[in-house]
């Protein structure tokens, strides 16, 4: 620059502390240019080549930009300078300048900029109290920034809260009703079968024979009505505590026999045995025998035309591997998928649409695994694995 501007430049605050001379030495390297509104002067990852002073206007300094991450971090007016720092450490330009309105600047090469600043011991000064000025700047505008993106997102988690316990609610009233309807309309119908046969033993002139077979129909009701109270019982708590003792499974299995045979019968179910386990098992026995008739009744309600029950047991290592079989319809795979989902119920003949998730949670606190396989058509098998010895579970 050959014309004088000499008294112009020392009013900006980047050279008010500089002698005539230096400021001299400064602008006989430097040249001014103008750029329009919303002009990029240099890109983020460009090569360094200039230095930059604000004399007039407005610039923006962006990260990001023009991506949907971009961040403006500073607005830099008249006096100020940008573009030093790739010139001092030599890498790619860290961030995007762009105009906010029309700008006069100086510019200053690189060679000359790096040759006046070694130079000229109070230009580098200067420069170096500008770099650290705007270091502060940008530090307490990204505190600032960082403390409001922290503040949105403190209100954005107490939403996030609000809106998660808003529908844990309506999910657990949806719950309940469900589970309200279900329990209606399940107990309805033993409780009715009870009733009947209450009132029909209630009438004079029964024959004993008669009376002896109702009140195992009646009884039969009741169990039930008593398995279904522990269902829903043992899933509303979330947990089962155990109570153990030793069992045979021959006991067990002769049992069920006994329990089930005229539902057997009247179904035209053959009932096959083959127990190969002699050891007793720690187990809770009234959970136990809950899981066998949960089982048992799916069973005999994919059976519609007769086929086999089979209760298999054997050794396998330190576990009991026990196959609760039948040949009946089987189910497809999204409906063995689904199997152990709560109120879930592939069967039209009713139920709680908890007996699965009650076969899975009480051999689970066995610390024991159940396991399906079914194919549709030919029948399903449901694999019991339970431990021989647990001392743990005492």
């Amino acid at each position: 620059m050959n014309q004088d501007f000499s008294p112009h430049f020392q009013k900006l605050e980047l050279f008010r502390d500089l002698t005539p001379s230096d400021l001299n030495k400064f602008l006989s390297e430097s040249r001014e240019e103008s750029f329009e509104t919303e002009r990029v002067i240099f890109k983020e990852g460009a090569e360094p080549d200039r230095f930059y002073v604000v004399l007039e206007g407005q610039v923006e300094i962006w990260k990001d930009f023009g991506t949907p991450y971009a961040d403006i971090l500073a607005i830099h007016g008249p006096g100020a300078c940008f573009g030093e720092m790739s010139l001092i450490d030599d890498l790619p330009r860290s961030a995007t300048v762009k105009t906010a309105t029309p700008v006069r600047l100086l510019s200053l090469e690189k060679p000359r900029f790096r040759q006046i600043i070694t130079e000229n011991p109070s230009i580098a000064l200067l420069i170096m109290r500008t770099v650290s000025k705007m270091v502060r700047v940008s530090n307490d505008a990204f505190q600032v920034g960082l403390r409001q993106k922290n503040l949105m997102l403190e209100t954005a988690y107490e939403d996030l809260k609000r809106v998660q316990a808003d529908r844990i609610r309506d999910e657990r009233l949806s719950t309940l009703g469900k589970f309200a309807s279900l329990i209606i309309h399940d107990l309805r119908n033993p409780i009715s079968i009870v009733m009947g046969y209450g009132e029909m033993l209630a009438l004079p002139s029964q024959s004993p024979e008669r009376t002896a077979v109702m009140v195992q129909k009646l009884l039969l009701q009741v169990e039930k009505l008593n398995r279904m109270v522990g269902e829903l019982l043992d899933y509303s708590r979330g947990n089962i505590r155990l109570s153990l003792s030793p069992l045979s499974l021959g006991d067990l299995f002769a049992k069920l026999a006994d329990q089930y045979l005229s539902q057997l019968k009247a179904k035209k179910v053959e009932l096959r045995i083959d127990n190969q386990v002699i050891e007793p098992l720690l187990v809770d026995q009234e959970r136990l025998m809950r899981v066998f008739s949960n089982l048992i009744d799916n069973a005999l309600k994919a059976m519609r035309r007769g086929g086999v029950l089979g209760l298999k047991s054997f050794r396998q290592g330190g576990d009991v591997i026990v196959h609760v079989s039948d040949t009946g319809e089987g189910m497809p795979e999204e409906v063995v998928k689904n199997l152990f989902e709560p109120f879930f119920s592939a069967s039209s003949s009713g139920g709680t649409g908890l007996g699965m998730v009650v076969v899975a949670n009480v051999i689970e606190a066995h610390q024991g695994t159940v396991n399906v396989s079914s194919v549709p058509g030919e029948g399903t098998t449901i694999e019991l694995k339970l431990p021989l010895h647990r001392h743990s579970l005492v």
